[in-house]
């Protein structure tokens, strides 16, 4: 049985999860950098930021962030589901964990970016109620870059 839980910036596992997804999106991409240092999930780090994950008999199989931009939005970030765990909705679990701790904080709206190359994360990311936004900040211009944003409306 797997289980949603909240993560601390400093877990090893999650670290471990991100630098995995980084090596995994050279690949897609074919970028050759190859930096051996591992992501450090901390610099995702501070106020009204969150890292939950799901874990199986203690072990981190999927992860996510949300990092906050301003006040009113966050960004979603470092979405990842081990390879031998993909299929089984941990991925989609981990996304409705940061919309719901997103709308708990008091956001209004959640931003992300993904790649061109990545249908499994646009079906996710669309199914979820995202939708395409012009590029923002860092990925404006950026080829193969698609951003997307989520409106977060108080439930009454």
């Amino acid at each position: 049985m797997h289980f949603l839980v909240p993560l601390s910036f400093d877990d090893p596992r999650a670290a471990r999860l991100m630098t995995a997804q980084q090596r995994e999106l050279r690949t897609i991409y074919g970028d050759t950098d190859e930096r051996t240092e591992p992501f450090d999930p901390a610099v995702l780090a501070g106020e009204g930021s969150v890292l939950l994950g799901v874990e199986e008999g203690g072990e981190l199989l999927a992860c996510g962030a949300l990092k906050r931009l301003d006040p009113q939005s966050a960004e979603v970030k470092r979405m990842y589901t081990v390879p031998e765990a993909r299929g089984r909705g941990l991925g989609r679990q981990v996304l409705a964990g940061l919309i719901e701790r997103g709308r708990t904080l008091g956001y209004t709206r959640l931003v992300l970016e993904t790649g061109d190359r990545q249908a499994e994360a646009l079906h996710l990311y669309e199914s979820a109620g995202f939708r395409r936004i012009p590029n923002y900040g860092y990925y404006v211009g950026m080829e193969g870059s698609l951003c997307y944003a989520l409106d977060l409306i108080a439930e009454s």
